[in-house]
């Protein structure tokens, strides 16, 4: 790696002063586990770190007065995993971060870090997708609050602009009864990158699906909702049948990346099969 200045401010003005400096050549720091690996590999090359780590404010975790859960971007992803609070607000983000990497990752890596990245191959933005989460992001224009569909534009591409961090994560309450589930398939050992992961997210009233929500990752550029998907199952009962058939909606028009993990169709076979283990799995309750 190029030499390089650590800045280590306390205030987030004071960051954001800095990091408009030139946001080409200066940028963000948080735990460091995406960033370092870039540095090293000689993809970016900045001349000035701002490290977030003693900035006040960005280590919230809880619930505000209209129940949606709040997660400041320096929460490490081990703090967020451990959280009685997350447990009860959303059981399948705890479960998630089980296998999202390994501890010692987790230990390090920020929230803000893990979402900000742009790397399709993450486990948390399908499931916060689903779950209608949005990021407030803080630049020289004043604060924003940007929905998780319109937070990913491509491979490693975000909305975010020149000098914008991500302060915080917002996470609306569940409607009572919500069930969720994620599942991810890896090539290598249980906490690989996935080639795929689905977020599948519904309640039941009068024995019918109310409100389904389906989300992939990781086969494709950026996480995407699955509208077709959603709506052949609103209203029907749960069978394996209905299931099958969400898979097979789910896998016959899904563009896919190909990449080292496997190829376009195969990761649409992947996604087809595994839509249909995440629907039994909350039906199922686990």
């Amino acid at each position: 790696m190029n030499a390089f200045e650590l800045v280590r401010p306390t205030r987030l003005e004071e960051a954001l002063e800095v990091l408009s400096e030139d946001p080409e050549t200066v940028r963000p720091f948080g735990g460091g586990t995406a960033l370092m690996l870039l540095m090293r590999s000689r993809l970016l090359q900045p001349r000035r770190l701002v490290s977030l780590d003693r900035v006040s404010g960005l280590d919230r975790l809880d619930l505000d007065g209209e129940g949606n859960l709040r997660v400041g971007s320096m929460v490490r992803l081990r703090d967020l995993e451990l959280s009685a609070t997350v447990e009860r607000f959303c059981p399948a983000i705890s479960r998630a971060l089980l296998t999202l990497s390994n501890v010692r990752v987790r230990n390090v890596a920020t929230v803000g870090g893990h979402l900000a990245h742009g790397d399709p191959h993450m486990d948390l933005p399908p499931i916060l997708l689903a779950l209608g989460a949005s990021v407030v992001a803080q630049g020289p224009a004043g604060p924003r609050q940007i929905p998780l569909d319109q937070l990913y534009l491509g491979y490693y591409a975000t909305s975010l602009q020149p000098g914008e961090l991500i302060t915080e994560l917002v996470i609306p309450p569940l409607p009572e009864g919500t069930r969720g589930s994620y599942l991810k398939a890896t090539a290598l050992s249980a906490d690989d990158w996935p080639m795929a992961g689905v977020a599948a997210f519904f309640r039941l009233e009068q024995g019918r699906i109310v409100e389904p929500r389906i989300a992939v990752s990781a086969a494709t550029t950026t996480p995407v909702r699955l509208p077709a998907v959603e709506a052949a199952l609103a209203g029907e009962a749960p069978s394996e049948a209905l299931f099958s058939e969400a898979g097979r909606l789910a896998g016959r028009d899904l563009h896919c990346l190909s990449d080292l993990r496997g190829s376009a169709a195969y990761k649409r076979e992947v996604v087809r099969v595994y839509v249909r283990r995440a629907l039994q799995q909350v039906w199922a309750g686990r």
